[in-house]
């Protein structure tokens, strides 16, 4: 006996610094994956818990489960590229959720990127060599 087969009904990709999350929305009753994971054990606490259900519930769904692989980056960046992709799947899910998640700002991505290591600073981006005292 094989298991009936989830209907995918959109996919997202979101990116943050060097984290990457591929989204899929499948018809459910509103539970986020992460990596296998619910997501309140993969994101803990409460502010992740309120960032990642933002897209959700600013547009007032719950009928929607998310399956979320995410690789790379840390914590935060993960966090947030999980957000993106998302946002990114509900836009592609319908085209009219794109206003309220834009004026949420929770379809921009965030260009900063970790500064590359310089040349002759001892191992940081910024830190330059001590001067001489006298």
């Amino acid at each position: 006996m094989s298991e009936p087969k989830t209907k995918i009904v959109a996919t997202g990709v979101g990116r943050r610094k060097s984290a990457t999350a591929s989204v899929r929305l499948i018809s459910g009753t509103g539970s986020i994956t992460v990596n296998g994971l619910d997501a309140s054990k993969f994101f803990p606490g409460v502010a992740a818990k309120v960032k990642y259900d933002q897209p959700f519930h600013l547009l007032s769904l719950s009928k929607y489960d998310a399956s979320v692989k995410v690789a790379g980056g840390g914590n935060i960046g993960q966090l947030d590229a999980t957000v993106l992709g998302i946002a990114r799947a509900l836009v592609k899910l319908k085209p009219e959720h794109k206003t309220p998640l834009r004026t949420a700002g929770l379809l921009t991505r965030d260009p900063r990127e970790r500064q590359r290591r310089m040349v002759g600073t001892g191992g940081k981006a910024r830190r330059q060599k001590q001067s001489p005292k006298r």
